[in-house]
């Protein structure tokens, strides 16, 4: 900002020259004090210039409406939505999000450094803020196979950039416990940033250790004494509030009932579908779940706004006052959060209800073509079964973890599984260097018959997983997405049911979000028709059996993982 910025700015303020923008009769809430304040916002080159008396060139009348800063979201996986971060923008700002900081590991595990390359190219010239964490475990375990790996050396070079904000979630909290040096030299890159948590269940000591080294914030608290030992500490606390992990009631609930300070305490959502972000917002739905619960409303938007703000040192950002970034929401009631207008750096970018127009730009061929499968033919998919039981992924309905179960399959006269309405087969296929690695497993509880599901979203190291009753759909669905280059599908007796196409990474769409959301209800209609059970997002479900971190038992594309053991086991 040059100086003459600054004495064009001193004018404004001091009420000599009028301002670009001011928005009139206002009710500001004032996150320093926790005021409502009457006034006006006076507005210069996307910086707020003065709170008080003004004029502008143009000017909104507020006509008493309230007026507080826009929307940040701490922690958020972009790619979970299926959409780009253009995209995103588009779908999260009319609910008032106008700062996200996303950890882009689920790119990262496909295509490294072109991944975050990508989503750094994909956030310019969007009307709200997208800042991104580097990731810090690509690979995330050593039990299954990924696209790329990124070191600290690979990282060194992003350590300065104004838009990666820090290390993203540390979920090696082991490593960091033992004293690994691989994960230590990240978090010393990024020794004076923000180092983002993911660890819960740790003992006193284990969290102290935690936080000796540097790492700053933890999105997986469950309960109000993780959250107190946290914010003890020192600690911010980031209450998540997504599709599959909700833990806003409990947690402020706790607090609540505790009467412990909240300027710790920030909002995200880490993964919300699209569904649930048309149907219920996205950080203003913790807003509004946190006034009903009984904080202040003024409190809670804090928690939205200004915390977060200070928390990974965004000094422009979380108020309304000057020198602010002019981000703002005019809202027509602040218990019920009611926006009527969104401002981005003095601009009103989205009206009521409405989506801006924003242009999705995707050109990048390092983030195309990256499922490498080879062709593949029902011996691949033959499980061999020896003596009477095999050992077995049982599904827990409305959960991710899963039991380990030793149990009698059906097997025909060579001993090979043979599905049926209980047990499901389910292959992991490695899809980034075509190494031809492929995990094998059996599943109950799934229910799927007569047909296949299929996907290249796999947590972490997204490789292609298939379910199904019959190798042959199973092989189909495989081939589907291969041609697709990524992606959902269904298949059914030799039919393709329905194909979400998601080329980017095998991750993300280049359609608009208004297809995805669609096309997506359609394609979980399609796996209810082959009898999936209710209580089991059919696509959810099966991305996280690959996921070797998650109690019980897993398969990844190097086989069945017992989470328990930490090794892997014969079926």
């Amino acid at each position: 900002m040059s100086v003459e910025q600054k004495q064009k700015r001193i004018e404004i303020a001091a009420g000599r020259e009028k301002a670009d923008l001011v928005i009139k009769n206002a009710s500001i809430v004032n996150v320093f004090t926790n005021e409502i304040l009457s006034g006006d916002i006076a507005i210069h080159d996307s910086l707020i210039a003065g709170v008080g008396d003004y004029s502008g060139k143009e000017e909104i009348d507020a006509g008493g409406m309230y007026v507080c800063p826009g929307l940040i979201d701490c922690h958020v996986h972009i790619e979970s939505s299926m959409i780009t971060p253009a995209e995103f923008a588009r779908v999260v700002l009319p609910h008032g999000t106008t700062t996200i900081i996303a950890d882009p590991h689920e790119i990262a595990n496909v295509c490294g450094i072109e991944g975050i390359h990508f989503m750094l190219n994909e956030a310019r010239n969007v009307p709200m803020n997208i800042f991104y964490m580097m990731p810090s475990c690509v690979p995330a375990t050593p039990f299954e196979n990924n696209g790329a790996a990124l070191t600290a050396r690979v990282m060194e070079p992003f350590a300065g950039s104004c838009h990666i904000l820090g290390l993203g979630e540390v979920m090696n909290y082991p490593g960091v416990l033992a004293g690994d040096r691989d994960i230590l030299n990240k978090i010393e890159l990024y020794d004076n940033a923000v180092v983002d948590g993911h660890s819960s269940g740790l003992s006193e000591h284990e969290l102290c250790a935690y936080k000796a080294v540097g790492v700053l914030t933890n999105h997986e608290c469950t309960n109000i004494d993780e959250v107190i030992a946290h914010l003890r500490l020192g600690m911010y606390v980031q209450i998540r509030e997504g599709s599959a992990a909700r833990n806003l009631e409990d947690i402020i609930s706790g607090l609540i009932e505790r009467g412990v300070p909240l300027n710790h305490c920030l909002f995200c959502t880490d993964d919300k579908h699209l569904e649930d972000i048309s149907r219920e917002g996205h950080i203003s739905y913790n807003v509004k779940k946190a006034v009903s619960l009984g904080v202040d409303p003024i409190e809670a938007i804090k928690m939205a706004t200004i915390n977060p703000a200070k928390c990974y040192h965004l000094k422009r950002l979380g108020a309304v006052a000057p020198g602010y970034s002019a981000d703002l929401l005019i809202l027509s009631d602040l218990n019920s959060f009611d926006i009527e207008k969104v401002l981005f750096r003095g601009s009103v970018v989205c009206e009521k209800g409405k989506k801006p127009d924003i242009s999705r730009i995707i050109d990048d061929p390092n983030v195309l073509n990256t499922v490498r499968i080879p062709n593949l033919s029902p011996e691949h998919l033959k499980i061999k079964i020896k003596g009477d039981k095999a050992n077995v992924i049982t599904i827990i309905p409305n959960q991710l973890i899963t039991k380990k179960e030793r149990l009698a399959v059906p097997k025909d006269n060579g001993n090979n599984f043979i599905p049926d309405e209980v047990f499901s087969k389910i292959a992991v296929v490695e899809r980034h260097k075509a190494t031809g690695n492929i995990g094998l497993g059996i599943v109950k509880g799934f229910g799927i018959r007569n047909g296949a599901i299929a996907s290249t979203v796999a947590h972490d190291s997204h490789n292609l997983i298939i379910i199904g009753d019959n190798d042959a759909d199973m092989l189909l669905a495989a081939k589907v997405l291969k041609e697709a280059n990524g992606g959902y599908t269904v298949v059914s007796g030799g039919e393709v049911i329905g194909t979400l196409p998601l080329p980017i990474a095998g991750l993300m769409s280049d359609r608009d979000a208004f297809f995805v959301e669609n096309k997506l209800a359609g394609m979980i209609e399609s796996a209810k028709s082959l009898k999936v059970p209710d209580g089991i997002d059919p696509f959810v479900t099966l991305s996280f059996l690959a996921l070797p971190v998650i109690p019980e038992l897993r398969v990844t594309d190097r086989g069945l993982f017992d989470v328990g053991s930490f090794s892997f086991i014969d079926i």
